[in-house]
């Protein structure tokens, strides 16, 4: 090689970069980032599961005749240890859900591999690589979050959790925080739901039956779904023939699971349920087990309170266009005795009469009306419905059309607007506000010109139970599923009987029997009002009669107009329905004819005498 081969070969190595020194740099801040990350996982690791119970009992809801219709909540038994398990109960979880838990640490690269290939051959997930180490980290501490990095801090907090508990310590907490459907979480809470038995008195058929649930408990449920619920304890006694847990022999040996029936419940009162069981839960201590409780909803009204609302809304033809309609009934004390939130709860669980805020119309001119008899007026006080201005705005009646003077019930039960409008005016916005705040009603309530129009949403339960509070004739009823306490009830203040609260019932009756809501007329008296919205948007017929109080909503959830459905259409025709039931023996006594009076009877001709003796002795032989 001669000297000018080799100064080109000095040259060419002079340029070359050096590799070796970046990519030790390279490798070097990637473990320091992968160290970081791996401090900082373990760092903010939530606390582990405990001992005690994480939170309320479930809860058995009855009807206030006993009838339970609800289960609310999830429901935790007391832990089990796996140790002091049958051996076949665990192996059943151990086979179908990580074969090699007692071999590897926690991560199980082995079983990652294999279901990779298993999906990659199958064309989707049909397997995953999860340890029961990680499903436990993943049910306690994290959550359901499907992302690299949350996949990256569960393989961490695995590795960190099997240098801190033993295999059984981590086996039994994985049984106990598992979720097997029907609201119970834990091994024991499900043998006791499904098979009536403590988990230690599970049979392996039994166990391969619940070890199969974890993969979809909502549609592997036995209850609802028993033949995927066999199909899928199959697959877990195949599984635990190929760990060798049971020989082929044994497997084929065993019968079928069976779930024991569990206590009826009424298919009814979803959203009474829903309304009722957040309060509940904030009063019960944290406690294992399912507790009964007794609440107010009656069962034949809710039954008929559902079938009235279905058929009203199924029977409206198209034209009509009202998509949803919520009901609520309760005593002037607040008791709530029926309550549906929509058409149908499966479908829809969001409850139209609790949390849909939409505006009450001229249901809402109670409160401008009860503001105007605490400030000195009375039924036969005189007001104007003349066109009025105020700023830019100008308000109209319903009719378009001016009616001159008239009496506040004649306005009342015609629901003039404009009548109305010049009430708020002059007894001022701010005290009809005030007179909704001291009624209940707690939403937010914009004081402009259109406040009595009733602009401003509120919920149709607030609203039914401000009209409770002049039933009761003292306020505000606080709306309840159980039974009254007596530190609520002694913050209610009486109504003025003389100066509000007859001259409120003589309006509300007006208004119900020959104004706006006559449609919602009974044999008996009616006391109650309606209301509709813009465009007919929204439609409402709230009122009393009976002893019972009861609020009709009729709309869309998108909020847009339906075909002319005033309050005094479908929902006083609802409210009727509903009421002629739940009143009826009340309705059939005012139907009765009363008793014809002949006068005093007669009295009996007194008899003298011997010979008068003798004929009453000798007439019994006749």
């Amino acid at each position: 090689m001669d000297g000018t081969d080799q100064a080109t070969r000095a040259a060419r190595t002079r340029r070359r970069p050096r590799v070796w020194p970046l990519a030790l740099a390279a490798l070097g801040i990637a473990g320091a980032c992968a160290v970081g990350f791996a401090v900082w996982t373990i760092a903010t690791l939530p606390p582990l599961p405990g001992g005690e119970p994480p939170g309320p009992p479930a809860v058995l809801l009855l009807t206030s005749q006993g009838e339970p219709f609800a289960r609310r909540g999830v429901r935790r038994d007391p832990p089990v240890d796996a140790a002091t398990l049958p051996p076949h109960v665990t192996e059943a979880f151990v086979a179908i859900e990580d074969r090699r838990f007692y071999d590897h640490p926690g991560v199980d690269l082995q079983g990652v591999l294999r279901a990779a290939f298993a999906n990659l051959q199958a064309g989707e997930v049909v397997q995953g690589g999860s340890t029961i180490t990680q499903q436990l980290v993943k049910n306690t501490m994290f959550g359901p979050e499907q992302t690299l990095r949350r996949k990256l801090q569960e393989s961490i907090a695995a590795l960190w959790l099997e240098r801190r508990l033993t295999k059984t310590q981590i086996l039994s907490d994985y049984l106990n925080t598992v979720y097997f459907g029907e609201g119970a979480y834990g091994l024991g809470a499900a043998s006791r739901i499904y098979f009536g038995k403590d988990p230690s008195r599970l049979t392996t058929a039994e166990a391969a039956m619940l070890a199969g649930l974890v993969k979809a408990p909502s549609q592997l449920a036995p209850r609802g779904h028993l033949k995927a619920a066999r199909a899928r304890a199959r697959v877990v006694i195949a599984a635990m023939v190929q760990a060798g847990y049971l020989t082929p022999e044994e497997a084929a040996r065993l019968r079928p699971a069976r779930p024991v029936e569990r206590e009826r419940i009424g298919a009814f009162g979803g959203y009474f349920a829903d309304w009722l069981y957040p309060q509940l839960a904030a009063t019960l201590t944290p406690q294992y087990g399912e507790v009964t409780v007794r609440t107010t909803l009656d069962g034949d009204l809710q039954r008929r309170a559902e079938a009235v609302v279905r058929r009203a809304l199924s029977s409206q033809g198209r034209a009509r266009r009202a998509g949803q309609a919520a009901l609520v009934a309760m005593r002037p004390d607040g008791a709530v005795v029926a309550m549906v939130g929509g058409r149908d709860h499966g479908s829809s669980p969001f409850n139209r009469a609790v949390q849909a805020r939409r505006q009450p119309g001229s249901a809402f001119k109670l409160f401008v009306y009860l503001a105007a008899f605490r400030n000195g007026a009375h039924p036969d006080s005189l007001v104007s419905d003349a066109p009025i201005r105020i700023g830019t705005w100008t308000p109209a009646n319903a009719d378009g059309r001016s009616h001159g003077v008239m009496t506040l019930e004649d306005a009342f039960a015609e629901s003039n607007n404009l009548a109305a409008i010049r009430i708020s005016e002059q007894v001022g916005r701010d005290e009809v506000i005030r007179a909704a705040r001291d009624l209940g009603v707690t939403s937010p309530l914009a004081s402009t010109p259109s406040l009595p129009l009733g602009t401003s949403g509120v919920s149709l339960l607030e609203l039914t139970s401000a009209y409770a509070a002049v039933a009761a004739g003292a306020y505000p009823v606080e709306p309840t599923g159980l039974a009254l306490q007596d530190a609520a009830a002694s913050a209610v203040r009486p109504m003025d009987e003389a100066q509000v609260r007859q001259p409120m019932l003589q309006l509300l009756q007006a208004a119900a029997e020959r104004g706006t809501g006559r449609a919602a007329a009974l044999p008996i008296p009616v006391f109650g009002k309606t209301g509709t919205t813009q465009d007919y948007r929204d439609a409402l017929f709230v009122g009393f009669s009976g002893g019972l109080v009861t609020g009709v909503w009729v709309g869309n959830d998108d909020d847009s107009p339906m075909n002319r459905v005033s309050g005094g259409s479908m929902p006083a025709a609802i409210w009727r329905d509903f009421m002629q039931t739940a009143l009826a023996d009340q309705i059939s006594a005012a139907l009765a004819p009363p008793p014809e009076d002949f006068g005093p009877p007669e009295p009996a001709p007194r008899r003298h005498g011997l010979i008068d003796r003798l004929r009453d002795f000798f007439a019994g032989f006749i």
